[in-house]
């Protein structure tokens, strides 16, 4: 099992939950992911919950902040993105039309981070690494493999993360509806898709994808420790079959198994 020890910028390294429940949400993913939790103090009676996978880190989750809570922001995972600079990311985001949440900031020794709001709604990080360069596995199975925006704009999305990550655009129709990879380089970054009507009240947001073995099998684990059904399993060609869950908190999330070779 290789061991990522680098990022490289414009990619997404690593997913970080905010749950109401710290002690529930880690009970749910360790049954379901067979992930290994971790806890550091980070305050006063607060703990970080680093996540591993066979000793390697996966995310981490946390209690939500009373910021977060005030905001009416309910359970979610957070996405990162490597940056060489976070200051300087902060700084364009702001020119394109972004809302910075949070300023740059030192987090510790291990690295610098902004939280952004896109001129669509949708919140994400970015990560400057120090001495925590981001997730140490990905695109295995229990690790994260894709992270896809969903947005009420995809033209305004699309035209400011290109300019903010120097991502590339391809465009796929998939039926009725178009599906957008976003490519740093000839590497697919992320994806983005437009938020249906029948979707109802959904906020723009960025979910992560973990790979699995057998989708069908974390759908059916997922009913028997406490979590719904979003989106059941299906098929896309090429792509491989999904389905998308949401946990006891009700935090949203994506499995993926990749078509067999």
């Amino acid at each position: 099992m290789a061991t990522t020890t680098t990022h490289a910028p414009g990619t997404f390294c690593w997913p970080e939950l905010s749950t109401t429940d710290q002690a529930g949400a880690k009970k749910f993913y360790s049954a379901l992911f067979g992930w290994e939790m971790n806890d550091s103090p980070m305050g006063e009676g607060e703990f970080y919950t680093m996540i591993g996978l066979g000793g390697r880190g996966v995310g981490a989750l946390y209690t939500m902040r009373k910021e977060e809570k005030s905001s009416g922001a309910p359970p979610h995972w957070n996405s990162y993105v490597a940056v060489e600079s976070a200051d300087a990311a902060a700084a364009r985001a702001k020119q394109l039309g972004a809302t910075i949440l949070a300023d740059a900031f030192d987090v510790m020794d291990v690295g610098r981070m902004a939280i952004i709001q896109d001129p669509t709604g949708a919140v994400f990080c970015v990560w400057e690494a120090k001495k925590h360069t981001g997730a140490g596995v990905l695109g295995e199975p229990g690790s994260l493999c894709w992270t896809e925006l969903m947005t009420r704009d995809t033209a305004k999305a699309g035209a400011f993360y290109t300019a903010l990550f120097g991502w590339k655009t391809d465009v796929m129709t998939m039926g009725p509806m178009s599906y957008t990879v976003f490519k740093r380089d000839d590497t697919g970054a992320g994806g983005m898709m437009a938020i249906s009507p029948d979707m109802g009240q959904v906020p723009p947001n960025w979910m992560p994808y973990f790979a699995v073995t057998d989708t069908d099998a974390i759908v059916a684990k997922a009913n028997q420790v406490g979590g719904r059904v979003i989106a059941p399993a299906q098929d896309v060609p090429n792509v491989g079959r999904f389905a998308v869950l949401q946990d006891p908190q009700s935090a949203v999330f994506a499995v993926l198994t990749p078509p067999r070779a």
